[in-house]
């Protein structure tokens, strides 16, 4: 799950040109969010190796505190640095779930991207790496727990 999550965050931030252009394509073509989607993938991975089912309702209730008054601003911010191509954009995209169709971009300001594909230099400059490095540690700390060498209480 969490491997999962980062590739979905890997492909938004591969082609997203943030504040430059109204992202559409990739996964953005499915969710508005991709990036928090892939965060919650990733968290739903961390719940399922903790092993407790407490830790779901802990980390919904973060996630829904945290996340949804951020997508909100985000949306309003979309809304007035893309007007008119960020409105059709966001009638036809949901939020959050990806709930089917693919959304095809036609906007008339040329504020949308067009069919933009995977770039690791965009992948970098957005400093994704960042998050892969998280999970690599996470990872390597879950690693030494299991070998015995490393004790959480």
């Amino acid at each position: 799950m969490v491997l999962a999550g980062l590739g979905i965050r890997a492909w938004a931030a591969g082609v997203l040109e943030k504040d430059r252009e109204l992202a559409v394509s990739g996964p953005y073509a499915f969710t508005r969010n991709p990036l928090y989607l892939g965060s919650f993938v990733i968290g739903i991975g961390a719940v399922i190796a903790g092993g407790r089912p407490w830790f779901a309702l802990l980390f919904l209730a973060f996630f829904a505190l945290m996340y949804r008054g951020a997508m909100i601003r985000e949306d309003e911010r979309l809304t007035k640095r893309f007007g008119t191509d960020y409105h059709r954009y966001r009638e036809a995209v949901p939020m959050f779930f990806p709930l089917g169709a693919r959304y095809e971009p036609g906007g008339a300001s040329g504020t949308e991207s067009r069919a933009r594909s995977f770039s690791l230099a965009r992948y970098v400059r957005n400093r994704e790496y960042e998050a892969l490095l998280g999970a690599a540690a996470a990872f390597a700390l879950l690693a030494l727990k299991a070998a015995g060498w490393l004790s959480f209480g």
